[in-house]
C-alpha cells in the first residue's frame, strides 16, 4: 500500500489494512484507499459507526439495510442474549419452536396467500432457492430478470443478476436467464409470451441500480402478464422489505401479491444471519412431497429465528411504520431545499426511506461519497450507476439525527462543487 495513504493513521489501523490487503481483500483495500475511504469500523451504536481511529460517521449505507433497526439495537440485542442462554443453532432435520413461531409470523405478515417459509443464511441463497422452486413448480427452466438487477453472488442468484458478475466466474447461462430493461412492459411481454418462463425474479426497487422507482403500472403489469403466461412472480425484498418504504413490504405500495417473497439482510437485526423464502401453498407444495429437497445446516438457526421474530415484531409496529413515513417526508423537504442550493443534486428518487440521489455527473457518487465520508456520513454509490448515491436512513431515526445529516450533506455538496485549488 502507498505509504502516503497510511499517514495520519494509528499503527493498529495500519496493521489491519495491511493484513486485510495481504490475506483477505487486496482489491477492495486498494480501491477504498484510492477513493479516500480507508474505513476500519470500530465502535458501532444506533445509526452511527466510528472508525477505529475515532472518526464518527452517520450510517446511511446500513450494509444494504442490514442495520434497518440500527447497530446493536438494544431490544434485538436482548433477544440474542436471551436466546444464547438457552438455545444454539439446533438441528435442521427436526421441528423447533423458534422456527415454527417465525414461520407462522411471516405467514400472517406477508401479502396475499403466502404461507410456507424456508429459512436460509442469506438473501442470495433465498433467491437461489426461489429459482429452483419455480422450476420445479412450473416444469420450465427459463428465468426472466432485470438487466440491471442484483440478487446475490451464489450460482443461480448471480446468473439472474447483471451479467458481469456471473461472467467473471464463467457462471452465466444466457439461454436460461433472460434479461429485460427496467420499467419496460413491452420487453417483459415479449420475454414471457412464449410460455416457457418459470419465474420473473425482480427487486421491487432495484438497489444496485440506484433505486429507480417503478412507474405506477409497471409491477401490476408484470404480475398480470405472469398470471397470463403461467409464470411465477418472485419479489426480491432483501433491501425494500421490513418497513423501509413506509409499509412492511415494498411490493404492497403497488398492491401486488407475489407467488414468492425473498426476505434478507434486515431480518437478521444485524446480529445473526438469517433470510427467508416465503411461498404460497401451491408453489411450496414440494415440501409435502420431499422434505429434504432443500436442507441447510445453518438455515433457520434457532438463535437466528428468535432474533428475527423480534426484528419482525419491531418492524410491524404501527409506530415504527409511522416513523418511517414521517421521516421520509421530513427528509424529502430537506433534500428539496438542498437541491435548490446545489445544482450538483439533479434529482431525488424516493419511496419512503429508500432513496437514491441523482447527481449531475456520470461519476458524481464517486465524488460525493468520499466527500461525505470526510464530513462524517457514510453513504455508498450505486454499484451499477455511479451517478446515483444510495441514501438509506434507518427505520427508527429521529428528526435531530436528520438535521445533522442534512447539514453534513449540504457541506459535502459544497465541497464537491467548489473548484479545486
Amino acid at each position: 500500500m502507498d505509504s502516503n495513504a497510511l499517514q495520519g493513521m494509528s499503527a493498529g489501523k495500519q496493521r489491519t489494512l495491511e493484513r486485510s490487503r495481504q490475506y483477505l481483500m487486496p482489491n477492495r483495500v486498494d480501491t477504498w484507499t484510492r477513493l479516500g475511504v480507508p474505513l476500519v469500523i470500530g465502535r458501532r451504536e444506533g445509526y452511527r459507526i466510528w472508525d477505529v481511529d475515532g472518526h464518527e460517521l452517520l450510517d446511511l449505507h446500513l450494509n444494504g439495510g442490514t442495520y434497518n433497526l440500527g447497530h446493536r439495537n438494544p431490544e434485538v440485542l436482548a433477544a440474542l442474549e436471551a436466546a444464547l442462554r438457552h438455545l444454539d443453532i439446533g438441528n435442521h432435520h427436526f421441528p423447533a419452536e423458534t422456527r415454527a413461531t417465525l414461520a407462522e409470523q411471516l405467514a400472517h405478515a406477508t401479502p396475499g396467500d403466502l404461507h410456507y417459509s424456508v429459512f436460509v443464511p442469506s438473501g442470495s441463497e433465498a433467491n437461489d432457492l426461489a429459482i429452483r422452486v419455480a422450476r420445479f413448480a412450473t416444469g420450465r427452466r427459463k428465468i426472466v430478470a432485470l438487466d440491471a438487477g442484483y440478487h446475490g453472488c451464489t450460482g443461480l442468484a448471480s446468473a439472474a443478476g447483471r451479467d458481469g458478475t456471473a461472467q467473471f466466474f464463467h457462471s452465466d447461462y444466457p439461454d436460461e436467464f433472460v434479461k429485460v430493461p427496467f420499467d419496460d412492459l413491452d420487453a417483459m411481454e415479449a420475454a414471457l409470451s412464449h410460455r416457457d418462463v418459470a419465474a420473473v425474479l425482480m427487486e421491487t426497487i432495484p438497489a444496485t441500480y440506484g433505486f429507480p422507482v417503478p412507474s405506477d403500472g409497471y409491477l401490476p403489469g408484470v404480475k398480470a402478464r405472469c398470471a397470463q403466461y403461467g409464470t411465477l412472480f418472485v419479489a426480491d425484498e432483501v433491501q425494500t422489505g421490513l418497513g423501509r418504504t413506509g409499509v412492511l413490504w415494498g411490493i404492497e405500495n403497488w398492491k401486488v401479491t407475489p407467488d414468492m417473497l425473498v426476505i434478507g439482510k434486515g431480518l437478521s437485526g444485524g446480529l445473526y444471519p438469517i433470510a427467508a423464502l416465503v411461498m404460497t401453498k401451491p408453489v411450496g407444495a414440494w415440501l409435502n412431497e420431499q422434505g429434504w429437497a432443500y436442507a441447510s445446516t445453518f438455515g433457520g438457526s434457532e438463535i437466528g429465528c428468535h432474533v428475527a421474530s423480534t426484528v419482525l415484531d419491531i418492524c410491524r409496529r404501527p409506530e415504527s411504520l409511522a416513523n418511517a413515513r414521517r421521516i421520509s417526508a421530513y427528509l424529502a423537504a430537506g433534500l428539496s431545499a438542498i437541491r435548490e442550493r446545489h445544482p450538483f443534486l439533479k434529482g431525488v428518487r424516493q419511496k419512503g426511506l429508500v432513496m437514491g440521489l441523482e447527481l449531475a455527473d456520470a461519476t458524481g457518487a464517486l465524488q460525493l461519497s468520499p466527500a461525505l465520508y470526510r464530513r462524517g456520513v457514510w453513504a455508498m454509490f450505486a454499484g451499477f450507476d455511479f451517478s446515483v448515491l444510495q441514501f438509506k436512513p434507518g427505520l427508527l431515526v429521529d428528526e435531530e439525527y436528520c438535521d445533522i445529516l442534512l447539514q453534513r450533506l449540504d457541506a459535502a455538496f459544497g465541497d464537491v462543487e467548489r473548484p479545486a485549488a
